[in-house]
């Protein structure tokens, strides 16, 4: 994109707060890991909490949502935060539904023993869009001691049961700047 997604704006709102505003419909705290959270604290809405996220042993940079993701539940563990799902979101998707979320949410009581529940496309499951088991993460750490930094790789190892989404739209991701052009064409 060439410049940080989540400060792009879509009628007047920057990326991660509209995702932040469409995950407060479905639960009363939002966490947002980064490796910058002082960029992003003013435009976070109340009970948004921000989570440092930090370099692996021997690496500068950001690692990727899978790690990400593993920071985000370990440190919901340090905060004994009691919780059993979590609702994992990217903060490139500007056309997600509250409504859609929350009618997910309504599914989770009959998950069984997956501990994922995630839509799917052509590509595969969409990682970053979905419900996850906060148990998962030791089977999330297992797999990144091997040295696996994919979603897709991990998923394909675990059971995940399939949400069904009616619009795929929903899914879009914010990538490139033609991305943003269709997008704001489309809004108009």
């Amino acid at each position: 994109m060439g410049r940080d997604k989540a400060l792009i704006a879509i009628e007047g709102v920057p990326l991660l707060r509209r995702v932040c505003d469409v995950a407060l419909r479905c639960t009363p705290i939002v966490y947002v890991i980064t490796f910058r959270p002082e960029q992003y604290r003013s435009l976070l809405p109340l009970h948004c909490h921000l989570i440092q996220e930090y370099a692996l042993l021997g690496e500068t940079k950001s690692h990727g949502p899978l790690i990400g993701f593993a920071q985000a539940l370990e440190h919901l563990q340090r905060e004994t935060v009691q919780t059993c799902w979590v609702l994992l979101l990217a903060c490139d998707m500007p056309c997600l539904s509250g409504e859609t979320l929350q009618h997910w949410v309504n599914k989770l009581e009959h998950v069984g023993d997956a501990i994922a529940l995630l839509p799917r496309t052509q590509k595969g499951w969409e990682p970053l869009c979905g419900f996850y088991r906060t148990s998962c993460l030791s089977r999330l750490q297992a797999a990144i001691e091997r040295g696996d930094r994919s979603f897709q790789r991990w998923l394909a190892q675990e059971s995940v049961k399939e949400l069904p989404i009616d619009d795929h739209h929903m899914l879009f991701n914010c990538n490139t700047p033609q991305d943003l052009t269709g997008l704001v064409r489309s809004e108009e």
